[in-house]
C-alpha cells in the first residue's frame, strides 16, 4: 500500500469514528416515543457497525419523542 492509502483509509476511519460517537451521544441523550427504543438504537449503533449509524441518522428522528411548547 502505498501513503496515500494509509492516508485515505485513517482519513476514513476518523471520520466512521466522530459519526459513530455522535451517533451513540444523541441517542444517550434524546427522548424517545417508546421508552425501548433508546436500548434498540444503542444495539443496532453498536452490533451493526457500518450500517447502524446511518441507519440511526436516517429513520431515528421518526422514534424521538417530539414536544411540543
Amino acid at each position: 500500500m502505498g501513503g496515500g492509502a494509509i492516508i485515505f483509509f485513517l482519513l476514513l476511519s476518523l471520520i466512521y469514528g466522530i459519526l459513530w460517537i455522535y451517533c451513540l451521544i444523541d441517542i444517550l441523550r434524546s427522548d424517545f416515543k417508546d421508552s425501548n427504543m433508546k436500548l434498540i438504537w444503542i444495539v443496532v449503533i453498536l452490533f451493526a457497525q457500518v450500517v447502524g449509524p446511518i441507519a440511526y441518522l436516517i429513520m431515528g428522528n421518526s422514534t424521538k419523542a417530539t414536544f411540543k411548547s
